[in-house]
């Protein structure tokens, strides 16, 4: 799959087969992706660092935690404790502490990432790009899975992806946001290197875990030969 890393969406898993799921899934993927919302920065709640706590224990692929939250501060020690790999904190919230926030982080032995909504632009945050270890682009408005894809975040990815290389920085650049078989192809020419998939792009293709990753390494191949 042309070195593509998978991200698994949890809040899109059926949650009554976590173990089976995670323990299918943990030797595939990149990264785990919880999302943990707290219904203020989106009008929505989903999973929390209880759930990250327990998903450690039948998780070994790491374990990326995309904080939906206004204050992002607060969940970083809570996480670390509950067995996070990273923590990814949206640029919304963080600024005005994007330094510190970092740093703290980091301190607790995690890797950090940055996720930056629709309309907030590459200039917003390119003073600590060279202080992170992956960029997710979201592709849709935050909080709510199964949105539209806005195609004018294909061009965005480039802009990133373009960036990295300009400036010879690190990060991984990634996609949150309506991952399928629909947009597969145009995501990885844009220069998408990880891809969050939800109910659309794995979940949701059947209720055998084996046979919907089946789906959608087949979706993949025929998109990205």
């Amino acid at each position: 799959m042309q070195n593509l890393l998978i991200a698994p969406s949890l809040m899109c898993m059926d949650l009554l087969r976590l173990e089976e799921q995670v323990s299918f899934l943990n030797d595939k993927i990149g990264y785990f992706h919880v999302d943990i919302m707290d219904g203020h920065f989106v009008p929505n709640l989903t999973l929390s660092p209880f759930f990250v706590s327990q998903l450690k224990r039948v998780a070994n692929a790491p374990i990326d935690c995309h904080l939906m939250v206004t204050n992002p501060q607060d969940y970083v020690c809570t996480l670390a404790d509950a067995g996070a790999t990273m923590i990814s904190f949206h640029a919304e919230t963080a600024n005005g502490q994007a330094f510190r926030l970092i740093e703290t982080i980091r301190a607790k032995g995690m890797q950090c990432g940055l996720v930056v909504n629709p309309e907030t632009p590459l200039e917003a945050v390119t003073l600590y790009l060279d202080r992170v270890d992956k960029v997710t682009i979201m592709t849709v408005d935050p909080g709510f899975a199964g949105q539209s894809f806005i195609p004018a975040m294909l061009k965005k990815i480039t802009i990133f992806a373009e960036y990295r290389q300009q400036n010879q920085l690190g990060y991984l650049v990634e996609v949150d946001g309506s991952c399928n078989k629909m947009t597969y192809a145009a995501l990885v020419d844009a220069g998408a290197e990880v891809l969050i998939v939800g109910s659309s792009g794995l979940f949701g293709h059947a209720e055998n875990i084996s046979e919907a990753w089946q789906i959608m390494e087949k979706d993949l191949a025929e998109v990205l030969a």
